[in-house]
């Protein structure tokens, strides 16, 4: 919210009366500053002072949807420079650029496509393909309309408005972003987004103060849905330019800012491309667009992503339970570990390396790791042994022992008392599972 509690207060009765359940009209504000009241639980607010604070508390970012069906996402919305002063809400969309008349162009779309991995149990993947103009509008069309069968968000960029308008005409069903207005386009291309609905990127060639004068005449065109292009290309002004925009958003409520921007990466190698991309996934970019399309490039953008989108104030985490690693028969090892989804794949992984397949109860520490969890009492000789009891793995197996992490070997004693289990003390670190379980034995 972009009011704070006294601001909110201003628009309430000021009476006092106590109605709502608060002491007072200043308490009333700052739970609904907090969130955890809404206005109107006051049953004596107007409706003027509804609509003022509903204005007012607007985030400072619009949020956009990006794409139709499926595979449509959410970008901007954001309200802090800082993730852990809130979060950040909305990943940013991560693009493969595929120039028109590449002689790849099916195959390219198609791999596009299929850039899905598994992160710590979640399926991330690139969100849109962005077809570049090579100067053949007919062709550009084509390409457009191609990828548009493939049923990912797009993004169409040319420098003719014409070519731009054709495209997005065969290509209208997803609900494309034209790329990009800049001062001698922007009168060509504002009606032709305003009439068909469509996101609009503009693009100040690296100047900040053009990139606000030519988002307030786009707004004044009555073009709604807005994205900036800064234009930077190097590192330092990528940093600098995303870093302005935020602020003038977030800190200075200046509203020819308040859109989610685009940092365009189709210069230099593999490697090049892949860090400055990187480096404008952690600087407030809300689509970042690249040349390159192999898997082991586009992974570390997803894991960078994945990292800076992680809500710092909630873990990453699966549900309790027991699990099943590879096929486990009743004769297989009892593994105990937390819900922190980091911690509970790298298990997996080094019990899959090993090759030895195993039951692994997971005890609900509100997604912390081991040691974090033990330091806490959460991960507590009771509460696994409650989690052993509430998974049913002895219904599972024809044996009665358990291997807790090394970290937490102190709880061996008690939670055999508490379990009735064998306790069986594991190595500290994940890594020596796989030599570990080698040489278990239910015996």
């Amino acid at each position: 919210m972009a009011l704070n509690p006294i601001e909110i207060r201003k628009h309430l009765p000021q009476t006092d009366c106590r109605d709502c359940g608060a002491a007072n009209c200043l308490m009333f504000a700052m739970q609904v500053f907090q969130k955890k009241r809404a206005l109107d639980e006051c049953p004596h607010v107007t409706e003027e002072a509804k609509a003022a604070l509903a204005g007012e508390a607007a985030p400072p970012m619009k949020t956009l949807k990006i794409g139709a069906g499926d595979r449509a996402f959410e970008i901007g919305g954001e309200t802090v420079l800082f993730r852990h002063d809130e979060t950040f809400h909305h990943p940013c969309g991560l693009a493969i650029i595929i120039p028109a008349d590449d002689p790849n162009l099916a195959a390219r779309i198609a791999n596009a496509t299929k850039l899905t991995f598994d992160r710590v149990g979640r399926q991330e993947s690139v969100n849109l393909i962005a077809i570049k103009d090579a100067g053949d509008a007919a062709q550009f069309a084509a390409a457009a309309k191609q990828a548009a069968a493939a049923g990912m968000p797009l993004i169409l960029r040319s420098d003719s408005p014409a070519a731009l308008k054709a495209a997005a005409a065969g290509a209208a069903a997803a609900k494309p972003i034209l790329y990009g207005a800049r001062a001698a386009t922007l009168d060509a291309l504002a009606p032709i987004a305003k009439e068909a609905g469509l996101p609009l990127v503009i693009s100040a060639e690296g100047d900040l103060g053009t990139l606000a004068d030519l988002s307030q005449k786009a707004q004044d065109a009555g073009v709604a849905d807005l994205i900036l292009d800064s234009g930077a290309v190097r590192d330092g002004e990528i940093v600098a330019h995303q870093t302005a925009i935020r602020r003038g958003a977030i800190r200075k409520k200046d509203r020819r800012f308040g859109f989610p921007t685009i940092v365009w990466v189709d210069e230099g190698g593999p490697a090049r491309q892949v860090s400055r991309a990187c480096l404008a996934i952690a600087k407030y970019a809300g689509i970042v667009a690249v040349g390159v399309d192999s898997a082991e490039a586009i992974l570390p953008l997803i894991t960078a992503r994945l990292n800076i989108y992680t809500d710092p104030q909630k873990p990453i985490q699966i549900t309790g339970g027991l699990y099943q690693i590879g096929e486990p028969t009743d004769q297989s090892p009892v593994l105990v570990t937390t819900n922190f989804s980091l911690t509970y794949f790298t298990v997996e992984g080094d019990v899959m390396a090993s090759k030895v397949p195993a039951w692994c109860v997971v005890v609900d520490t509100e997604g912390t790791s081991v040691l974090t969890a033990w330091a806490a009492e959460k991960f507590t000789a009771d509460s696994i042994a409650k989690a052993i009891a509430a998974s049913g793995v002895q219904e599972k197996v024809g044996h009665k022992k358990v291997v807790i992490p090394g970290g937490v070997a102190v709880l061996s004693g008690k939670l055999e008392e508490t379990s009735g289990w064998k306790v069986q003390v594991g190595p500290r670190e994940s890594s020596g599972i796989p030599a570990f379980l080698r040489g278990w034995s239910p015996n």
